[in-house]
C-alpha cells in the first residue's frame, strides 16, 4: 500500500503478528512514527489515520511542530539532543529516548526542576561499539542509569539504542539481544525502567522478537524521506 494509512495498517499488522509470535500482547509494543524531515500536514495525516505517538530527532523542527499540532500527538525525542537546546524538549515530549551522558542529563534535570514536572528518559547504549552513532559504552551504561535516575526531576524509563544499518534484519538480532540483556540488569536495580526502545523500519520485527517496547519507525509509514528543509 502506498498511502499512509495503509502503510500504517501494514506495520501495525507486523508488529502484533511479532508479538504473538513471541507470547507477548502486541499492546506492550509502542509504535514511534519518525516524521522527521515531514511537514506538520503529513503528520496530521498519520495522526488522523491512528498514529499517537510520533518521533522527533532536531529540537527545532520538534519545536515547530509541537507549535502547530500541539497535543494531538504523544511526542518523542528520539535524537542526538544537545545542552543548549533542552529547554525546547523537556515539559513537552512524553519520552525523551537520547540521553547518553551525565552534562546532558544534568540539564534536562535541571529544566525539568524549573517545570516542576518530572520528565520521563530512556539512557541510550551504542552496543555495537559504532563510532558513528550516539550514546554510552554498554560497560558504563547501568552505572549512567543509576546516576541519571538519582537526579531530581528525572525518572529512568529503560534504555535505547540504533545499530548500524542492516543489509539484513538478522544482522541487529545480537546487538537487541545484548541491550535485552542489560535491561533485565537494569530493571533489577531501577524497577521502573522497563522500556526498551530499538527497532526502525528494516528492523523492528527483530526488534520485537527481542523484546522492544518501543519501535521508531519513518521509512516504513511515511515513505522515503522528505528533503530537510534548508
Amino acid at each position: 500500500m502506498t498511502t499512509i494509512p495503509g502503510r500504517l495498517t501494514e506495520v501495525r499488522r507486523a508488529i502484533s503478528d511479532a508479538a504473538e509470535r513471541t507470547g507477548r500482547d502486541p499492546g506492550s509494543v509502542t509504535l514511534v512514527a519518525v516524521s522527521k524531515t515531514w511537514p506538520a500536514d503529513v503528520l496530521l495525516e498519520a495522526i488522523d489515520a491512528g498514529a499517537h505517538d510520533l518521533g522527533e530527532n532536531r529540537a527545532q523542527e520538534f519545536k515547530e511542530k509541537v507549535a502547530v499540532l500541539g497535543d494531538r500527538a504523544r511526542w518523542h525525542f528520539v535524537g542526538n539532543l544537545q545542552t543548549n537546546k533542552v529547554r525546547q524538549v523537556v515539559g513537552v515530549c512524553e519520552l525523551v529516548h537520547s540521553v547518553d551522558r551525565m552534562g546532558l542529563a544534568d540539564e534536562v534535570s535541571r529544566r525539568a526542576e524549573l517545570a516542576h514536572i518530572t520528565q520521563d528518559v530512556l539512557v541510550e547504549v551504542n552496543v555495537a561499539g559504532d563510532p558513528s552513532k550516539h550514546g554510552v559504552e554498554p560497560a558504563r551504561a547501568l552505572a549512567l542509569a543509576d546516576e541519571v535516575a538519582a537526579l531530581p526531576g528525572l525518572r529512568v524509563a529503560g534504555l535505547m539504542t540504533m545499530p548500524p544499518y542492516p543489509d539484513d534484519p538478522e544482522q541487529s538480532r545480537s546487538f537487541y539481544r545484548d541491550l535485552a540483556t542489560l535491561s533485565e540488569q537494569l530493571v533489577a536495580r531501577v524497577p521502573e525502567a522497563t522500556h526498551l526502545s530499538m527497532g526502525m523500519s528494516r528492523d523492528y520485527v527483530v526488534a520485537i522478537e527481542e523484546g522492544a517496547t518501543l519501535v521508531r519507525i519513518g521509512t516504513a509509514i511515511f515513505g522515503p524521506r522528505s528533503p530537510r528543509r534548508s
